[in-house]
């Protein structure tokens, strides 16, 4: 009975020592992926073996211009693909259809979608999950369509790689299935209760965690090997429709309207002043104006030779004439 307590001491270490080992174990295994890419194996030339003249013959870059053999080391890298394409087609409803032969003849399937049909013009969303060794095949796909497509409006891609955060959580499952495993081996040895029940729950605190972790990981390896892309399907805007598209007869008929009413009262104001003000002042103005014409005329002002003026001079050869 004695011994039992140790047991459950170093168990309850050990199970710390998992908890934070993931990265300290995933390190060796880092180093190796990294050696792998420089082309340094167990039986090269760093551990004293022969290396083969085809072996260390380089590899000719392929028909794009890429190394083949940086690709070729770099096989075991687990990158998440994700992507996002606008397309305009001629006909919608027969785009989605191609598109999904097209991406179910790659492997991929369809992961969601969204389809409106506003004011006659349909447009979807979907989104595919597509292998991802098939990821430029289904670009080149969508980007045609058997000739419905009209325009590639936008196109985004982005690689995220993920192979640390795979290794680290394979590493870490692994050193806490060591620790469940010896957990079982001291519950198996245990008699008093109070151990049993301390081990058990040890056990079940690991399991969680293996759980957790192998659910993250699952997760990890779902997006490494189907990429996501997601299409956008719209109908070609016609010029007709974009001309017409803000036009609105109701509207243009009560703007007018509105603007023949508002000249309409202006005129009518305008008549109402002349009418109360402007009339009654110039009726007086004209009174005063013929009152002092008159005196003026009464006065004999303005007449030609009237009183207190001398008679105009005779001209040369002109008989003189005489005032009666």
């Amino acid at each position: 009975m004695r011994t039992i307590r140790p047991l459950i001491t170093l168990a309850v270490l050990a199970l710390a020592l998992a908890a934070c080992g993931g990265s300290a174990s995933s390190l060796p295994q880092q180093e190796t992926a990294g050696d792998a890419s420089r082309g340094i194996g167990t039986s090269g030339s760093e551990a004293g073996g022969p290396v083969s003249a085809a072996s260390a013959a380089p590899l000719a870059p392929d028909q794009f211009g890429n190394d083949a053999n940086a690709i070729g080391a770099r096989d075991d890298a687990r990158i998440i693909r994700t992507g996002s394409i606008e397309l305009e087609v001629s006909n919608v409803p027969q785009a989605l259809r191609n598109a999904r032969d097209a991406i179910v003849a790659l492997g991929g399937y369809v992961g969601a979608s969204t389809t409106s049909n506003a004011d006659d013009r349909p447009t979807a969303q979907i989104t595919y999950r597509i292998p991802a060794d098939r990821w430029e095949d289904a670009l080149d796909a969508l980007r045609d369509l058997n000739g419905l497509t009209t325009k590639v409006a936008a196109e985004q891609t982005e690689a995220v790689e993920v192979t640390g955060q795979v290794i680290d959580l394979q590493a870490r499952i692994k050193n806490l299935r060591a620790s469940e495993t010896a957990l079982q081996g001291i519950a198996a040895k245990a008699t008093k209760i109070s151990d049993v029940l301390e081990v058990e729950a040890r056990l079940t605190e690991v399991r969680g965690q293996i759980e957790q972790l192998t659910a993250q990981l699952d997760d990890l390896n779902d997006r490494t090997s189907y990429a996501t892309l997601t299409a956008y399907f719209n109908s070609p805007v016609l010029a007709v429709v974009v001309a017409s598209k803000d036009w609105e007869p109701a509207t243009t008929v009560d703007e007018a309207a509105a603007s023949l009413l508002s000249i309409l009262q202006g005129v009518a104001t305008a008549g109402i002043w002349f009418l109360i003000v402007w009339l009654p002042i110039l009726l007086v103005l004209g009174l005063i104006g013929g009152v002092v014409l008159w005196l003026a005329r009464r006065a004999g002002i303005g007449r030609r030779g009237g009183p207190g003026l001398p008679p105009p001079p005779a001209l040369p050869g002109q008989p003189l004439t005489t005032q009666s």
